[in-house]
């Protein structure tokens, strides 16, 4: 049985991401509940209305990874925001909006580890 990903679910997710910070395709679909499908984020974004900020979304370790013109587009709308770059790269340690859940499950296996 496969599973139903809701896309207003990964949606809510991306509106949650404030003006000045960023998260991966991974980040937000595990922050949606659906850990391991970012391709299923892309899909969300491409079908949204106008209005969701999806170029706060980035591929994994800071990429941009439209191409051409949309490519310049969302760096020019992150730049705007005063997302900072280092070369072709978001500077992630600085701009990565951390979901609450990803905080939790964080300090969950911190925890975890320090038992073992």
């Amino acid at each position: 049985m496969t599973a139903r990903i809701s896309l207003a679910r990964i949606r809510a997710m991306v509106r949650a991401i404030p003006r000045g910070r960023v998260s991966t395709y991974g980040a937000v679909a595990r922050a949606a509940g659906y850990p391991g499908a970012a391709r299923q984020v892309v899909w969300a974004l491409r079908s949204a209305d106008p209005g969701l900020p999806w170029h706060r979304v980035l591929g994994a370790g800071g990429h941009i990874r439209l191409p051409g013109a949309d490519g310049l587009e969302q760096r020019f709308r992150l730049e705007a925001e005063g997302v900072r770059f280092a070369g072709s790269r978001v500077v992630l340690s600085e701009c990565e909006y951390a979901f609450p859940r990803a905080r939790r499950a964080v300090r969950l296996q911190n925890s975890n580890r320090k038992l073992n």
